[in-house]
């Protein structure tokens, strides 16, 4: 995986449309915070008599220092030092005593340059005015995304299976989700031109949630044609696209067709196109997290979107969260602007999908070991999760089954996330006898892996009343090939 800016230039593209039309309509006036309206931001520059703003000769951190390893992780051992001086500029980053202080609901301003630069090299939004916004993670980020177009009693189309987190916010927002059907792909495009063509809720459909790559908990990823097929939906029952992929970066590539489990090279594989980079319209909403290609708890990501609609992203931080910690800001800003750079940050993405990839195919391969008759999956190619239907056998239709089972597999040892939480409620979803469950590879020891197949083995047998049988494979349907871009060269000078 490589990338380089785009030749286009910014000038030469459209607006993004105007599709204020779907916000709801507290969010259809642009309003600035009454205070702020009044009395702008403050700055270290100008006497400020305004605001609760503490003098930074308070703050107790005089430096800050981190020992950081070097990007790729085949090289162990190589490590450099991260600083963060109190009171003048490091390198690209912001002094202590900035990032320390209040600030607007944008972020750090080095923190978003860079981010703007990796987006442009990464998707390169096909419009001109587009612009990131700092986040504390994708979790928040859906909350405020919906937020600007669902209220309370609305609908929201979702993915049949979705992440627990987002469900949650629509509970919490009292917005209701209607779920449409996948394949192994993610979203079936027909699926979901019939839900928004035969819609006769009280209110419209304004948007769609999605996780394109390495969904979850499915492990499903869109295939550029699946991709262009959703926008093309979306664009005729004209739908904001919620774009949750925090799995982008930790794209797989298909399972080897030899034995061989070890590492593939990434700089070879490229990634499939995001739907941000079809979104000729501005109707994408790309979420972004550090959190798996990071850590989870440095609470960070980014948004990216037309400035009008970061406009009303700012006010929601502003009052909320405000920003992420300016000084979690300040350690990755110093250390994707400085200490690594553009290049070692994608060699660290590359390592990143390389060692999952490893991860993901030892797994894999003592799956099909271990679960012949017992269980069936696609191979993932992106994320971290293998998503594995279950036969239960003459039990499938007890609706004891899978709690007996849950039962069996604490007992014996092993625990994997079932497909209850996941599921999007309706009567269909219900009334289906099959049942699955989410085996996430990226935590446990990879000599882990076989103990604790060998133990789910164990647990679906005895729901089924059977014995264990001893065999080396099991029938799963294979991944659909997709097309992805060939790679382009990295260019560090813009």
């Amino acid at each position: 995986m490589s990338f380089t800016t785009s030749t286009a230039l910014a000038s030469k593209l459209p607006q993004a449309k105007d599709l204020s039309h779907l916000f709801v309509p507290t969010f259809r006036i642009h309003q600035k915070s009454p205070f702020k309206a009044v009395m702008g931001m403050p700055t270290l520059d100008m006497i400020n008599m305004a605001g609760g703003v503490p003098h930074p000769s308070t703050f107790p951190l005089e430096q800050v220092q981190a020992t950081v390893r070097a990007p790729s992780h085949a090289a162990p051992g190589r490590t450099g030092t991260l600083s963060l001086e109190r009171t003048q500029a490091n390198g690209s980053t912001e002094s202590l005593n900035e990032l320390l202080q209040y600030n607007d609901g944008r972020g750090m301003a080095s923190y978003c340059r860079f981010l703007r630069q990796f987006t442009e090299q990464a998707h390169a939004p096909p419009y001109a005015d587009w612009d990131v916004v700092a986040s504390c993670g994708n979790t928040d980020s859906i909350a405020k995304a919906v937020s600007l177009f669902c209220q309370q009693g609305d609908h929201i189309i979702v993915e049949q299976y979705s992440f627990p987190g987002a469900l949650s916010n629509l509970v919490f927002a009292k917005v209701k989700p209607v779920p449409v059907a996948m394949d192994i792909e993610g979203v079936d495009p027909v699926a979901l031109d019939s839900l928004c063509s035969s819609w006769t809720g009280a209110t419209p459909l304004r948007a769609i949630y999605v996780i394109p790559t390495g969904q979850n908990p499915t492990g499903a990823t869109m295939s550029l044609a699946r991709r262009k097929a959703l926008y093309a939906v979306a664009q005729k029952h004209d739908l904001v696209i919620i774009e949750d992929d925090p799995y982008y970066f930790l794209q797989l590539g298909p399972m080897p067709e030899t034995q061989d489990t070890t590492a593939t090279d990434m700089n070879k594989l490229s990634l499939v196109p995001s739907l941000l980079s079809l979104d000729t319209d501005g109707r994408v909403i790309r979420l972004d997290s550090f959190s798996k290609i990071l850590a989870p708890n440095l609470r960070c990501g980014w948004i990216t979107a037309p400035a009008y609609i970061q406009d009303r992203m700012q006010i929601l931080n502003e009052s909320t969260i405000l920003q992420p910690s300016g000084l979690t800001q300040g350690v990755i800003s110093r250390l994707l602007n400085d200490t690594w750079g553009i290049e070692g940050w994608i060699e660290h993405l590359n390592a990143l999908r390389a060692a999952y990839a490893a991860r993901r195919n030892l797994f894999v391969t003592l799956a099909r070991k271990h679960l012949a008759g017992l269980a069936t999956f696609t191979v993932p190619t992106a994320g971290m999760f293998l998503w594995m239907r279950v036969d239960l056998g003459d039990a499938a239709t007890d609706a004891t089954a899978m709690p007996r089972l849950l039962d069996a597999m604490k007992k014996g040892g092993v625990m994997m996330a079932p497909d209850m939480p996941f599921r999007v409620a309706n009567a269909a979803a219900a009334a289906a006898p099959e049942r699955y469950l989410r085996a996430a590879f990226a935590l446990a020891e990879t000599d882990m892996f076989e103990p604790a197949l060998e133990r789910l083995a164990r647990a679906i047998a005895s729901i089924r009343g059977s014995e264990l049988q001893d065999t080396q494979s099991v029938a799963c349907a294979e991944p659909i090939e997709t097309t992805a871009p060939a790679p382009i060269a990295v260019n560090s000078s813009t």
